[in-house]
């Protein structure tokens, strides 16, 4: 067993995986800490490297193409401390971080595990049943659906839409854009008919806008990265992944389903004989309305 502790967490190698686990000190990241321990498969991982500084160093791992939905559906932009493949070391530990890093690079090196991308995720992503409240609304995700709970605060087309509900078989990808703080970031859930679409993440009713507490509105990416891991493979992509349909035996709307698209578009009418909605955002809005039913 090869294994350093920090302040920043623990990584423990056993010969076939590495089992990552965030520190508890307040310097750790509200994210790593939600995201909890990670197990990492000797197959998922390409390389690690221990990088010494004058004060502190820092382990990093680096994993295969496609072995991971966390990193597939970040796209490399999670901040580095929210990082869960990067671990902080004290200078007094240098020496422990090469040991480890030499033990997963030799038994790399023995098993031949190769570098090419994975043809399916090697880590399974966050459990489900996962919620997130955000600047822009509540996201949650059950397994089998996404749902959006808008926010006080959020634009009114969005307001005016009501709670967004996206069925899994429905998505075709998921995009996040961190908050930075300086800029607002986003998360947006894209389906067959709103692949095109090009409204602003603040007016789109199937994106939340990320722009208010950083800390917070990184949790957000638990939210896609669950969707993620339960999407087809990237490797699938062009193929049955692009001719997949809602299922034949889908069930018809209720009539419950119908009386609420009736008040919702009622509500929407009265917006827009008050004013409150331009000629653009009502038919903009009827038509993300009528979609979600």
């Amino acid at each position: 067993m090869a294994e350093i502790i920090q302040r920043d967490g623990t990584w423990a190698f056993d010969g076939t995986t590495v089992r990552i686990t965030p520190g508890l000190h307040r310097s750790v990241p509200l994210f790593r800490q939600t995201y909890g321990e990670v197990a990492v498969p000797l197959e998922a991982i390409a390389g690690v490297v221990f990088e010494p500084e004058r004060k502190r160093g820092r382990l990093r791992m680096r994993l295969r193409e496609g072995a991971d939905p966390l990193l597939q559906a970040t796209g490399g932009r999670l901040p580095d401390p929210a990082d869960p493949y990067r671990l902080v070391v004290d200078v007094d530990r240098a020496g422990v971080a090469e040991y480890v890093a030499e033990e997963i690079r030799q038994a790399l090196m023995l098993d031949q595990i190769p570098k090419e991308p994975t043809k399916a995720y090697l880590l399974p992503g966050p459990p489900v049943p996962v919620s997130v409240r955000s600047s822009d609304g509540t996201v949650s995700f059950d397994g089998t659906r996404v749902r959006i709970d808008w926010a006080d605060t959020s634009d009114r087309v969005k307001r005016a839409t009501g709670p967004r509900i996206i069925a899994l078989g429905d998505l075709v990808q998921v995009e996040w854009l961190p908050n930075s703080g300086y800029e607002d970031g986003f998360l947006r859930f894209v389906t067959r008919e709103t692949a095109f679409s090009k409204l602003p993440p603040e007016k789109d009713p199937y994106a939340l806008d990320l722009w208010g507490s950083a800390r917070r509105d990184l949790l957000t990416a638990l939210v896609a990265t669950a969707v993620t891991a339960r999407l087809p493979h990237p490797s699938t992509r062009g193929g049955e992944f692009a001719d997949r349909q809602r299922p034949a035996g889908a069930v018809p709307p209720s009539a419950d389903h119908h009386d609420v698209l009736l008040r919702r578009l009622r509500e929407l009418g009265e917006l827009h004989r008050e004013g409150v909605l331009t000629d653009e955002e009502f038919a903009m809005t009827k038509a993300a309305v009528l979609r979600g039913f």
